[in-house]
């Protein structure tokens, strides 16, 4: 595995090395010991799928605030999304700054998105599955979100959504939602 590092500090883009022959594909696409050594989050108890039907499905932006923040380790099993990563970190040297991955199955990359960034992403095409694996169980309670098109962060989208939830749309600008 490679981990390319991103405009966010501990954000990567995780390639994959696949070995090839006439009969087919492997790759291995977690390793734990690997991720240690890199001094990434090695334990993931919880893994959910994201289903999408249509191109222009937007979800986000996402996290899971103090005391339980999440770690993400997102992965395209269908299709191809944009993937963004959000600094969220007051302490971060790349505070309010975002990093996109397109996340891509037939390329089986993956991207590690660090505790105290939000999360969203934009379907690509028609029919996306992703795959997270999450290094901290969902407490309700504690879920957040910002504004997919906040222009604190001026995201770069490659369209705009044409699909996206009352409550993603509805998610507070990051000035107001830090007021709370």
């Amino acid at each position: 595995m490679k981990f390319l590092p991103t405009a966010v500090l501990g954000a990567f883009a995780v390639e994959v090395d696949a070995r090839s022959d006439d009969r087919g594909m492997f790759a291995r696409t977690f390793d734990a010991q690997t991720f240690a050594a890199q001094g990434l989050v090695p334990v993931y108890p919880q893994c959910n799928v994201s289903q999408n039907h249509r191109r222009g499905t937007l979800r986000g932006m996402h996290y899971q605030a103090d005391p339980r923040p999440e770690v993400k380790l997102v992965r395209a099993i269908r299709g191809r999304v944009f993937d963004v990563a959000l600094d969220l970190r007051p302490d971060s040297p790349s505070y309010l700054t975002w990093a996109a991955v397109e996340l891509d199955a037939a390329r089986r990359n993956a991207f590690y998105i660090p505790a105290g960034c939000a999360h969203g992403f934009l379907t690509l095409e028609d029919d996306c599955e992703l795959f997270y694996q999450m290094s901290e169980v969902y407490v309700p309670e504690l879920a957040r979100g910002v504004r997919w098109d906040d222009p604190a962060f001026a995201i770069a989208w490659p369209f705009a959504p044409s699909v996206i939830s009352e409550r993603d749309a509805a998610l507070d600008s990051y000035s107001q939602e830090r007021s709370l």
